[in-house]
């Protein structure tokens, strides 16, 4: 039996750690589907508090590792497959294991969406990313691409036109999702090129650093080679909340809804981190609402001392 169990490792998931281990409550903590989450993906982290000549993801992510278990954290690895909350405790089935937990925070992070391609993961990093956020400043000067026709493609190629000297935004139609205003703003933004209507077909880079596209027009079949050094990829992210549908309130995209900070429907169940936000999506927001998250468990253990 868990005081608290917490799934997933990533930012949000580790803050919650070290905040419930502090307070001696022995937590948990299943690694998930992508140990380490997003961070572990990531290459320099440049806009973390605390770090003026910015860490490395992966050893941010080891750092708060070792911290949360200084104080006390298991780790055990496994995705989640199947919960019980209809009672506390409650059941938590990772592979073969089951756990049983008094109060249950759930971090899984969410997955960017990639585009498919063979050997696009290992791209991360060396000049393929799925944050212009985290990762425009490092292409000053340089042409890059964003792929994608929403909302979030738009803001992508407005924001990285502040750093680059070309904006290429491909979409496979000449259509967009996107709202009309986001359109007319990347229109009329000169360093922003629509490339329409194109799919990706390669991602040039004979160093495993990426030095172009290879695009097929859709309609015609035309090859078509862009030079640029980074591809911003801004097709959607995938919340990984497919085991807690049906019992915690999820929106239509299948994120969970956090209630009064991170309470869920269920008492004694908390939600951190991109499981619960499709729009910060930061390394610091995440273990902001980490710390939120073990605040509160702390709070309803000791309300429910049974």
């Amino acid at each position: 039996m868990h005081n608290v169990v917490i799934v997933g490792s990533g930012c949000a998931g580790l803050t919650a750690a070290i905040y419930t281990a502090r307070a001696n409550l022995k937590p948990l903590v299943l690694d998930g589907h992508e140990p380490g989450g997003q961070l572990s993906l990531t290459t320099h982290v440049e806009n973390f508090p605390g770090f003026p000549d910015g860490i490395m993801g992966p050893e941010l992510i080891e750092n708060m590792r070792k911290q949360a278990q200084k104080f006390g954290a298991e780790f055990k690895a496994g995705a989640v497959t199947e919960v019980d909350l209809t009672q506390r405790p409650f059941k938590i089935t990772a592979g073969k294991d089951v756990y049983e937990a008094k109060s249950l925070i759930v971090a899984a992070g969410a997955s960017a969406r990639l585009l498919g391609l063979p050997g696009e993961r290992e791209l991360i990093g060396r000049g393929l990313s799925t944050c212009a956020t985290c990762d425009g400043y490092f292409f000053r000067g340089k042409p890059i691409a964003v792929v994608g026709g929403g909302d979030s493609a738009m803001e992508e190629a407005n924001f990285l036109s502040r750093y680059a000297s070309r904006v290429y935004l491909i979409h496979r139609r000449e259509e967009f999702r996107a709202s009309k205003i986001m359109i007319d703003r990347a229109k009329a933004n000169e360093k922003v090129e629509f490339v329409v209507p194109y799919v990706v077909e390669e991602i040039l880079a004979p160093e495993k650093v990426v030095t172009g596209v290879r695009l097929r027009n859709v309609k015609t079949g035309e090859k078509r080679d862009i030079p640029l050094d980074g591809v911003f990829v801004a097709i959607g992210h995938d919340p990984n909340s497919t085991a807690f549908r049906g019992k915690l309130e999820t929106d239509e995209n299948g994120y969970i809804v956090p209630k009064h900070g991170s309470l869920t429907t269920v008492p004694g169940v908390f939600v951190a981190g991109d499981v619960q936000d499709h729009r910060y999506r930061q390394a610091v927001t995440a273990a902001g609402s980490g710390c939120m998250a073990a605040l509160d468990a702390e709070k309803f253990l000791e309300e429910h001392k049974d």
